[in-house]
């Protein structure tokens, strides 16, 4: 993936990318890294996703992705797009050892200035991904969809909220490891485009 590539000038007005975080989980909701888990939508999230849904009505999309995780593919169908297609690439982060504990949890362990943006590089525990290679799997997303916006589609992707962090941090040319500058409340919608042949964010965590 070029960072922040221009288009050509003949190219017509492309389409955007359109980001939903997965609803409310038990975990989500206290806050603990839930990565490889696959964990059920509590019913405050299911309603989430049925609200995101209504925001998203009357807006048609040349493909809509999910990650596989039952969490996100819940979400896709109760926002109405029951068909979406998993890609293995918007699976969460995978955190290792540090899977299903708070930062709070984890920082009482390591010190307060740990988070998982610091830690998630080249010295992360055994089993867990580096924020790097998150960020080469959200690349291959927006290498996928590069020909669908550039036809002047719209794409719609279900996932979690480090990965879209990660995602649009890339699509703005940024280190993976920028995502920590973004934060994504549940079922909130995003969303990434083009100004002038250049990536942009037209909005971020918006509440439906």
């Amino acid at each position: 993936m070029s960072d922040n590539s221009r288009l050509p000038a003949t190219t017509p007005e492309p389409g955007s990318l359109v980001l939903v975080r997965h609803g409310e989980t038990e975990w989500s909701r206290d806050n603990r890294h839930t990565g490889v888990t696959d964990i059920d939508l509590t019913p405050a999230g299911e309603e989430q996703a049925r609200r995101a849904g209504a925001a998203l009505a009357g807006r048609s999309f040349g493909v809509v992705l999910t990650s596989p995780r039952r969490r996100a593919v819940r979400t896709a169908e109760l926002a109405g797009f029951a068909g979406a297609e998993t890609d293995a690439n918007l699976v969460e982060w995978d955190y290792g050892v540090y899977e299903g504990r708070s930062t709070g949890e984890i920082q009482a362990d390591l010190g307060a200035d740990w988070t998982v943006w610091k830690s998630g590089t080249s010295t992360y525990p055994a089993a867990g991904e580096t924020v790097e290679h998150v960020g080469a799997r959200v690349d291959a997303v927006i290498d996928r969809l590069a020909p669908v916006l550039a036809a002047g589609e719209d794409a719609l992707l279900f996932a979690h909220a480090h990965v879209l962090r990660i995602l649009a941090a890339r699509w703005l040319g940024l280190p993976a490891a920028d995502g920590a500058l973004l934060t994504l409340s549940t079922a909130a919608l995003s969303e990434l485009g083009f100004e002038h042949g250049l990536r942009v964010m037209e909005r971020w965590n918006a509440q439906p």
